[in-house]
């Protein structure tokens, strides 16, 4: 059985690659959107943050609470268009049931507005523990709401690569978990995440990627950066991604525009590094230079307001703690 599940995630993938290739074959001869400026005219609003709630927590006051309760406000208040769950939805090994009776009474009102990635170990580790995607498309038992992707999408895998565009912006959603459990298949979806993002610049997008385990980073106590991840960051490169988001250290970064050299540059990547959903924090144990702004002492979680000429604002919004960081990035000259 799961190397007929393992089979079958290979051919997700590859038909996800040929999607993608289609695209680019497509990006010149199909007629343009309507404006993204007709479609978002405050810009895209978008809340983002990973690692959420603890092992058998359902209290509202709890960091984890009081952040699902913010942002389910802002959902409902229609003062964001989207949710990315940068993942680490729920601690530690969990299945249907611990979705069910802990995530879902904290978090379950952003499902409307959900756009998720998963992650290694706790969201889903082959052979253990892989409910997450029969979770997010509503399939286990007392639990029929779907995220908003697969309200769009229908079922989609752990380890299956998506992408989705907000007015002129595009991003695209990675698994990093192959890179731990199945290497060849993390090269796969580094060939998708090449052919997607070369569509979605050919179609003149501006791009970011949500991936969980960060490769622009601090180290701490429990984590260092995800070096085996450098294939991505190079197609990040190559392809000028404007931001990225990740998760995983439990605690907050943000970095200069870098490139894959680990250089700050006029034209890189701003990396986001958001892990303070709820889930206890951690000190940093080294400070790289290309960290503009850090913190571990707050649970919170990212504000940002994506342009259509490619300049964003980000402000990081606190509900248990009181540091923060805000700020702007012009458009591209």
């Amino acid at each position: 059985m799961q190397a007929a599940i393992s089979r079958l995630g290979a051919v997700r993938i590859v038909a996800a690659i040929a999607t993608a290739l289609l695209l680019v074959i497509a990006a010149g001869c199909t007629s343009p959107p309507p404006s993204p400026d007709q479609q978002f005219p405050e810009g895209v609003r978008i809340a983002a943050v990973g690692d959420m709630n603890g092992v058998r927590s359902f209290a509202p006051a709890s960091p984890s609470g009081r952040n699902g309760a913010a942002i389910t406000r802002l959902e409902q208040d229609n003062e964001i268009d989207a949710f990315l769950g940068l993942g680490d939805f729920q601690y530690s090994a969990p299945h249907c049931e611990d979705y069910v009776k802990y995530w879902k009474r904290l978090w379950g009102g952003t499902e409307p507005k959900l756009y998720w990635v998963s992650a290694p170990n706790h969201d889903w580790q082959p052979g253990r523990n892989e409910d997450l995607d029969k979770f997010m498309d509503g399939q286990c038992p007392g639990s029929p709401e779907k995220a908003a992707i697969n309200q769009e999408r229908g079922f989609i895998g752990n380890g299956e690569p998506y992408s989705k565009d907000f007015g002129n912006w595009h991003f695209a959603f990675v698994p990093s978990a192959y890179w731990r459990y199945q290497p060849a298949k993390a090269e796969l979806v580094t060939t998708w995440l090449d052919n997607d993002l070369a569509g979605a610049q050919a179609a003149g997008k501006h791009l970011a990627v949500v991936y969980h385990e960060p490769y622009f980073t601090s180290d701490t106590p429990a984590h260092g950066r995800a070096a085996e991840h450098k294939p991505w960051i190079d197609v990040m490169w190559k392809y000028r991604v404007r931001l990225t988001l990740s998760g995983s250290q439990h605690n907050y970064e943000r970095s200069c525009p870098v490139n894959n050299e680990d250089q700050c540059v006029s034209d890189g990547m701003t990396a986001f590094q958001v892990s303070t959903g709820g889930a206890g924090l951690r000190p940093f144990t080294s400070h790289p230079s290309y960290i503009e702004k850090r913190f571990s002492d707050t649970h919170g979680f990212l504000r940002l307001t994506l342009r259509d000429d490619g300049s964003f604002d980000w402000n990081f919004v606190p509900t248990t703690g009181s540091s923060t960081d805000a700020g702007t990035r012009p458009a591209s000259q």
